[in-house]
């Protein structure tokens, strides 16, 4: 509920040009094109789909292997709600882009993919690795969600509030994979 609660004021922020914007949009302006561009470029292509969702469906496929079923289920209906929920608010907040007139860049479809297939291939996969690195499943996931993140924004695709909005939106949709995932001893 408090991700949720974050996720509204940051919507609010943007939509309704709340006093968070114009530093956002001052900070995204500070960045863009800083860095190397080429490493800031993959960085941003972590979000795509043709790379996260195969990270996510190897995950899948090894937590059924392995005997999992409603963690690999919920895994999947939380990418699958992933568009339908970013499409329609894109469209509704229409907020412009760093570098263009154009609209629908809030929240960030790329951060919020990112999220959701790191976060969730960590969530399946941890439980079936050695204990002692366990710890390197969920620290791969934020660090590769961040990667993505700061990669967007230095390319100039999104706003700092953009992606932030998505992360926290998604981490919401994570909540009932952790549940499942929590209330199931592995196998």
């Amino acid at each position: 509920m408090f991700l949720l609660v974050l996720f509204a004021l940051t919507a609010w922020q943007v939509a309704a040009g709340g006093p968070l914007r114009g530093p956002d949009e001052r900070a995204g302006r500070a960045v863009v094109g800083h860095g190397p561009a080429g490493p800031a470029e993959f960085l941003a292509d972590l979000g795509n789909t043709q790379i996260a969702l195969p990270v996510l469906g190897c995950a899948i496929g090894w937590a059924l292997v392995r005997g999992a079923r409603r963690a690999p289920l919920y895994a999947a209906l939380a990418m699958g709600a992933v568009p339908l929920l970013v499409v329609p608010l894109k469209a509704w907040i229409a907020r412009p882009g760093p570098l263009t007139e154009a609209t629908g860049y809030f929240p960030s479809g790329h951060a919020a993919t990112a999220m959701v297939a790191y976060g969730a291939a960590a969530l399946l996969v941890a439980p079936y690795v050695r204990r002692s690195w366990s710890w390197m499943m969920p620290v791969a996931a934020v660090l590769l969600t961040t990667a993505t993140g700061i990669g967007l924004v230095l390319r100039g695709y999104h706003w700092p509030l953009d992606v932030l909005g998505s992360w926290f939106l998604c981490g919401a949709v994570l909540l009932p994979l952790r549940a499942v995932r929590n209330s199931q001893p592995p196998k």
